[in-house]
Parts: C-alpha cells; sequence; structure tokens
C-alpha cells in the first residue's frame, strides 16, 4: 500500500526557520525509510511566490501566480511510504511529526496521511 504524507504550516514561519539539527534528523530517518524500503520519495516545496494556482469554475479555467495570501496554512513537503497498511504509514508520519516537535521549538504543523488510489480503486467500465 502506498501513502503520502504532507505537512502543512504557516508560510511565514513564525517559529523561524527550521533548525539545522530537524534536517540532520530528517536526513538520518529518511536513510532508515529507505534502507528498509519503506520511503519511497520526498520532497520540499518553494514558497507559493514560486507557484501558480490553476482553479476551474463555472466552467472555466483560471491561473494565479503566488504567494498564495488567501491561504492559512501551505504544503511544504511530502513523503510516499510503501507500507503494509494505514497505521504503518501513521507511525512514520508521526516520527517525522516528533522530530519537528523536538527539535523546532514553537513549530506548529499539521501532517495529513493519505492512501494513494490504485486501478482497483475505481469503478472498472
Amino acid at each position: 500500500m502506498r501513502f503520502m504524507t504532507t505537512v502543512a504550516m504557516d508560510e511565514s514561519f513564525p517559529a523561524g526557520p527550521p533548525p539545522a539539527e530537524l534536517f540532520v534528523a530528517i536526513g538520518e530517518l529518511g536513510e532508515q525509510g529507505t534502507k528498509d524500503g519503506t520511503l519511497v520519495e520526498t520532497g520540499g516545496l518553494l514558497p507559493s511566490a514560486a507557484g501558480a494556482q490553476i482553479r476551474v469554475a463555472n466552467g472555466k479555467v483560471s491561473v494565479t501566480d503566488g504567494p498564495f495570501t488567501e491561504a492559512k496554512e501551505l504544503v511544504g513537503g511530502y513523503a510516499i511510504h510503501e507500507v503494509r497498511s494505514k497505521e504503518e504509514a501513521i507511525e512514520a508520519a508521526r516520527r517525522f511529526m516528533q522530530l519537528h516537535a523536538d527539535l523546532w521549538p514553537g513549530v506548529e504543523a499539521v501532517c495529513d496521511v493519505r492512501q494513494i488510489a490504485g486501478p482497483d480503486d475505481f469503478p472498472q467500465p
């Protein structure tokens, strides 16, 4: 089973920039997941000022360049896990967020855990 975890937080980083120790600990956790085969891919995202939003409403598509000032929290990174259960995905996300709690005082963030849909998850014609 594949799961995607995403981490969202206030883009203005009210807790200040992430400490270097956090990046070291995340790297070590990533190495462990890569070695045991449970971590497929990770990535951080640049601030929304470097991006764009594409919306569809009332049959029309519009494009808005960042930053996305109307959004309070934005996704700053993601990971894809290959695990046996939702519980394993949650535990991987919990360990990742615990690093933030331990090493980045004052940080407030939310991690979503979502299963990646496969062909069997949709009705077949």
